[in-house]
């Protein structure tokens, strides 16, 4: 196998990564990505970079399949149950009860970029949480995850996590919501059927001018995948949620992410926390 990624074919994985998910490859994310373009070589038994880019851009017809893997290799996803804790406290003090007060019976919620599940499954823990505190409140919910790693959403749709990524969690609901494997050995857990059974898994590429559904949305979690976009990026995909977001509903961003000198119309309720305002369009 080559030992290095020529910086010329470095650049052509980094245009198109940028190109086709908008996420920005500096060069200084060219070790980065030359060890994690190695992993496909060896599963294909390829023995060169320049052998790599030619199996999957082609002359002229690109190997599809193959490109969605190489985005799955170089894209990163880090997610724990209950990471950055205080936006779930928000949902169950104030957007939850706000939505309740409005009249709303069904709440429908978004986990845009849920890597490996534990995002929209704590969405869901959420709920069924507020919903035993506050019977009668809701009649259900629905939590649609997407990401454009088709890698990630095969291991979220198992549902099967260490017991380390629960650290976040009470013993009570580690016992409400997991099952722990017959195995002691293995220290997995599964989520219960009556969380997975509320969440639905798609990939989905915020680049794509039409997402593919017409949902009209109440909360909307993007959290930690701004960042890899440039400010214009960031501006058009918010404004893509916005298709989506009831007047009224919240959009939860990550801790280093800002809609600031951005015009849209979105008011801050809490840090990084948005509500869309209402008549606004």
């Amino acid at each position: 196998m080559d030992t290095e990624l020529s910086y010329k074919d470095f650049k052509k994985i980094a245009s198109y990564i940028e190109k086709n998910v908008g996420i920005k490859m500096p060069d200084v994310k060219k070790t980065m990505v030359q060890a994690r373009i190695s992993q496909r070589l060896r599963a294909l038994n390829i023995p060169t970079y320049d052998e790599y880019i030619k199996y999957a851009f082609g002359k002229g017809v690109p190997n599809e399949d193959e490109l969605v893997l190489m985005i799955d290799a170089v894209t990163t996803n880090l997610t724990e149950f209950f990471r950055e804790s205080a936006h779930f406290d928000y949902m169950m003090s104030s957007a939850l009860p706000f939505l309740a007060q409005q009249g709303k019976r069904f709440v429908k919620l978004w986990s845009a970029g849920c890597s490996t599940g534990e995002e929209p499954y704590t969405l869901s823990i959420v709920m069924q949480e507020f919903m035993r505190k506050n019977h009668g409140v809701f009649d259900g919910y629905s939590v649609l995850a997407t990401d454009i790693s088709t890698k990630v959403l095969n291991q979220a749709a198992g549902a099967v996590y260490s017991i380390d990524s629960l650290k976040n969690m009470s013993l009570e609901m580690k016992r409400n919501y997991f099952l722990r494997s017959k195995n002691r050995e293995e220290s997995k857990v599964r989520v219960k059927p009556e969380v997975r059974n509320h969440v639905s898994f798609a990939r989905l590429n915020f680049m794509d001018s039409d997402f593919g559904f017409r949902d009209v949305i109440q909360i909307i979690f993007c959290r930690n995948v701004l960042i890899y976009f440039d400010k214009p990026t960031q501006e058009a995909v918010i404004r893509k949620f916005l298709d989506f977001l009831e007047p009224g509903g919240f959009l939860f961003l990550g801790h280093s992410e800002t809609i600031f000198g951005m015009n849209l119309p979105l008011k801050n309720v809490s840090p990084t926390v948005f509500q869309r305002v209402q008549g606004a369009v």
